[in-house]
């Protein structure tokens, strides 16, 4: 099946873990990060990486059953508060910076024909359209225009950029599946 690209949520390797030599295969997606505490109480703030709060406030445990919210709400700066069962106090909560708060894939609502998960991308083979191989997703990005997957080079050059930035607009990613993604070879240049 054959998909335009499409943003739609979901983070990069660094949230991930690095998945330069293999395809994601977990069933887990990420929702948001724990970026520190908030106040004293054990709250903690949320760098959101799905659409809104709304999103992460339909999902009440995080990390297979690890972690319980029992409020979220918004910083009205694009972020999270939240509060949960486990955590009692602001040190607890300083403890769980750089936590990734995940739910099962199934957990989620299902995705729309030109929809798909970052996750879904990070891992896959890049050929160009005349079937070219040139490398392999490693990493999703938004910088506010559009998404951009970053495309590690295989082989690595010896000189010059190891990696390249491709947008994901029609012109330079005219499809994707499940097996690759395929770029025009003006842009992988």
């Amino acid at each position: 099946m054959t998909r335009p690209a499409r943003p739609t949520p979901n983070p990069s390797r660094e949230r991930e873990g690095d998945s330069r030599a293999k395809p994601v295969t977990s069933p887990d997606i990420v929702l948001a990060a724990v970026t520190g505490a908030h106040g004293v109480a054990g709250e903690v703030r949320l760098k959101l990486f799905g659409d809104d709060v709304d999103a992460l406030k339909a999902h009440k445990t995080f990390n297979d059953g690890q972690l319980t919210a029992s409020k979220i709400r918004s910083d009205n700066k694009g972020g999270a508060i939240a509060r949960f069962a486990e955590v009692p106090d602001r040190t607890a909560a300083e403890a769980l910076r750089g936590t990734l708060l995940t739910v099962p894939r199934d957990a989620l609502p299902p995705l729309g024909d030109d929809e798909f998960y970052h996750a879904d991308l990070i891992g896959l083979p890049v050929v160009t359209t005349d079937g070219t191989a040139i490398g392999r997703v490693i990493e999703v990005a938004n910088f506010g225009a559009t998404d951009i997957v970053e495309i590690e080079r295989e082989p690595a050059p010896e000189k010059g950029m190891k990696t390249l930035m491709v947008p994901l607009i029609p012109a330079a990613v005219p499809e994707w599946d499940e097996n690759r993604l395929v770029i025009a070879p003006e842009f992988a240049d």
